[in-house]
């Protein structure tokens, strides 16, 4: 693997390399998603169905589930088995999906491709505050994981520029470079199966323990 492909230095400090860290989020965007975070940029999603008593002892309903992009990484990286199916089941508002690919420095059109759902179709949803659920909904939920992996990475860094490091940005760029783990494949292209996403996430997390050189 190439030295741009691997995590740059503000997020793993063994890195050697600045040329792969994208610019720091700048602080006028920054309050802007503690903006996001503390008004609800997103409605919360209804469960489709009730739990059982014994899932609602185990667990939360999903409706309390958090309703924005910052707090759904975070969420889902504490979420219970019986949660995630739930997560899955309810899709990702399609608004979230449109926020991710800003963070992520991705034209909309390309979060659209990657997750398998045309742009009309994802627009639509997003003007009527619903989700995209299906296989789509799957790969949204896929990346948003990849997303809490590769913020992870950033906060586990004892390096003094983490702080300022734009985890979400730099991972735009990582899924988009073909990485010879993968076959010469973009991580991006994998992402619309199950087995796809695993291979993609065991690689970025190799990447922070510094497995893949």
């Amino acid at each position: 693997m190439s030295k741009a492909s691997k995590p740059p230095a503000a997020a793993k400090s063994a890195a050697k390399t600045a040329a792969a860290k994208p610019p720091a989020r700048s602080r006028a965007n920054a309050r802007e998603g503690q903006r996001a975070v503390r008004d609800g940029a997103y409605p919360a999603p209804a469960a489709k169905r009730g739990l059982s008593v014994r899932e609602h002892s185990a667990a939360p309903a999903y409706s309390a589930a958090p309703a924005t992009l910052n707090s759904y990484v975070a969420y889902l990286r504490e979420a219970t088995p019986l949660q995630r199916v739930e997560a899955e089941r309810e899709g990702v508002p399609a608004r979230m999906v449109k926020h991710m690919a800003s963070d992520m420095d991705l034209p909309a059109v390309r979060m659209f491709d990657i997750l398998g759902i045309a742009k009309a179709t994802a627009e639509a949803k997003a003007a009527q505050q619903a989700h995209i659920t299906g296989a789509s909904g799957q790969a949204a939920l896929g990346l948003i994981q990849l997303l809490g992996i590769a913020r992870d990475i950033v906060d586990d860094s004892t390096d003094p520029a983490a702080a300022e490091f734009d985890a979400a940005r730099w991972l735009g760029q990582w899924i988009e470079q073909p990485q010879a783990a993968l076959g010469g494949q973009k991580p991006a292209d994998l992402l619309d199966t199950p087995t796809g996403l695993s291979v993609v996430a065991r690689l970025l997390g190799a990447l922070a323990s510094g497995a893949y050189q």
